[in-house]
C-alpha cells in the first residue's frame, strides 16, 4: 500500500473535466488498497462562487468515496479575465504548501496535474519538504496553449512561464502525458523518451454506458426533436460560435426539426447566450452544468453529441473527456477536431464523423449526413462503445498506473 498525494485545483463537487479525471483515479486508486489524499482548494469553478458550507475556513477536510480531501483557502476568481484565473492559480499554488502541509500526512509520492501549470510550484514545495518524488501529469502543454490562443502575450510573462514549466519537468520523477502528441512534442523539446510516461484518460464504461434513447428523453422531459448535443465547458478554446453559426444555417432551411443542445459553463457563455438572442435563433437550447453522474441521461437522449474546438495547431494533441464519454454511451460522435483525436474515434474507434474545426457548413453536412442515415449514426454508437471498453476504461487504466507508482514507491 502507498500513500498517494494528488494536488489539483479542480475537484468535485466542481465539474470540471480535470476535476472528473483526478477523482475517478483517486477513488480507483483507493479500491486498489492505496491511501490516497487530494490537497485541492474550495469549490468555485467556474462561476467564482463558493458553496455556503466551504466558506470562512483556512483548511477544510472530508473523505470522498474513501479519498481523504484537504481543501485549503486561496483566492479564487470566476472563469472570466486571464489575469485573476492566473492570480487565482498561483494563489493556490503558493498557499497549498504552507497551509495543508501538515495535514496531508507523509506521502510516498505526489501527483501533480497541469493545467494550472502552477501546481508545478505546490508539488516542488511539498516534494522537497515531504522529501517524496512527484509525478507531473500533463494535459495541457501550457503557456503554449494560452499563447496559440492569444491569452499570454507578455514576453516576459511567456519566458517565466517557460522557464517554470521545463524546470519543472525536470524535477519530475517522471512525467504522465495524456496524448501521444504531447509525449512527442516534450520528446522532441528534449526530453528522455524513459521519463516520460503515456497514459490516456478514460471513462467509466459502467456509468457510460447504452441506454434507449425514449427513457432517457423521458426522464428530461425532452420531445421527439432530433438533437445535437454539446455537453462541456462554453469557453476560448472550444469555438461554440461555429456551432451557433451551423445552427443559423440550419434554420434558415428551415430545419426547425433539429435542435442544438449546450450544457455548461464558461467564459464565453454569456457571449454566446447574446449571440443566440441577437441572432434570435430558436433551435439552441442552453442548459445549466450538471452534476457528473447526470450526463450519462443528457447523452442517451442525444441523436448525436459533438465535440468542438478551435482550429489551432496544439489542440491536434487533445484527447477531450465527452469523446471518451459519448463513445462510452453508444452514441454516434460528430467531432470538429483533428489531430490525435481524428485518429482514435474516426480512423481506429470508427465512431465518429471528421469534420473541420470552425467550419460550419460542414457541421451542418454532416448533421444533416446523420439525420438521413440512421443506421450509420447507430453503426458508430456500436463501434465507439466496444472500442472504449477493450482501450480507455478506467479500471484498465489505473491498474496500469499503479503498477507504475508502484516501481517508483519501491526505488526509494
Amino acid at each position: 500500500m502507498a500513500r498517494i498525494l494528488f494536488i489539483s485545483y479542480y475537484y468535485p463537487p466542481e465539474k470540471a473535466a480535470a476535476a472528473v479525471c483526478v477523482s475517478e483515479t483517486a477513488k480507483r486508486l483507493v479500491k486498489r488498497g492505496h491511501c490516497v489524499t487530494v490537497l485541492t482548494t474550495i469549490p468555485n469553478y467556474p462561476t467564482g462562487s463558493v458553496p455556503a458550507r466551504y466558506r470562512g475556513h483556512l483548511l477544510q477536510q472530508e473523505v470522498m468515496d474513501g479519498v481523504r480531501v484537504v481543501r485549503v483557502w486561496s483566492y479564487v476568481s470566476a472563469n472570466t479575465g486571464f489575469l485573476r484565473r492566473i492570480l487565482a492559480h498561483l494563489s493556490f499554488a503558493c498557499l497549498a504548501p504552507p497551509l495543508g502541509c501538515q495535514a496531508i500526512g507523509h506521502p510516498d509520492v505526489i501527483i501533480a496535474g497541469s493545467p494550472p501549470l502552477f501546481n508545478g510550484i505546490a508539488a516542488r514545495t511539498l516534494s522537497w519538504f515531504k522529501q517524496a518524488p512527484f509525478v507531473f501529469w500533463v494535459a495541457d502543454l501550457w503557456p503554449e496553449s494560452a499563447v496559440q490562443l492569444g491569452m499570454l502575450r507578455h514576453r516576459l510573462l511567456i519566458r517565466l512561464s517557460e522557464c517554470l514549466e521545463w524546470s519543472t519537468y525536470q524535477r519530475a520523477r517522471l512525467i504522465w502525458a495524456v496524448t501521444r502528441g504531447m509525449r512527442e512534442t516534450l520528446i522532441r523539446r528534449g526530453l528522455s523518451p524513459e521519463q516520460i510516461f503515456l497514459l490516456h484518460n478514460g471513462v467509466d464504461t459502467e456509468k457510460f454506458r447504452p441506454v434507449p434513447k425514449a427513457i432517457a428523453r423521458g426522464e428530461l422531459g425532452w420531445d421527439d426533436r432530433y438533437v445535437v448535443l454539446y455537453v462541456g465547458t462554453h469557453g476560448l478554446s472550444h469555438g461554440l460560435s461555429t456551432v451557433l453559426a451551423a445552427a443559423e444555417q440550419l434554420q434558415q432551411q428551415n430545419r426547425y426539426d433539429i435542435r442544438f443542445v449546450l450544457v455548461g459553463n464558461g467564459a464565453e457563455k454569456a457571449a454566446l447566450v447574446t449571440q443566440v438572442q441577437r441572432r434570435d435563433l430558436k433551435n439552441v437550447l442552453f442548459l445549466d452544468p450538471v452534476p457528473h453522474d447526470r450526463v450519462p441521461r443528457l447523452l442517451a437522449a442525444a441523436d448525436i453529441c459533438l465535440a468542438h474546438t478551435r482550429k489551432v495547431q496544439l489542440f491536434e494533441g487533445m484527447l477531450p473527456m465527452k469523446m471518451y464519454e459519448a463513445m462510452a454511451a453508444g452514441r454516434p460522435l460528430v467531432l470538429a477536431l483533428n489531430g490525435e483525436a481524428c485518429q482514435i474515434a474516426v480512423q481506429e474507434a470508427r465512431a465518429a464523423l471528421h469534420v473541420e474545426p470552425e467550419n460550419a457548413e460542414a457541421l451542418v453536412s454532416a448533421i444533416l449526413y446523420l439525420y438521413d442515415h440512421p443506421e450509420v449514426a447507430e453503426q458508430l454508437g456500436q463501434c465507439g462503445r466496444a472500442y472504449v471498453q477493450e482501450r480507455f476504461d478506467y479500471d484498465t487504466l489505473t491498474a496500469t498506473l499503479d503498477a507504475r507508482l508502484t516501481s517508483i514507491v519501491e526505488e526509494l
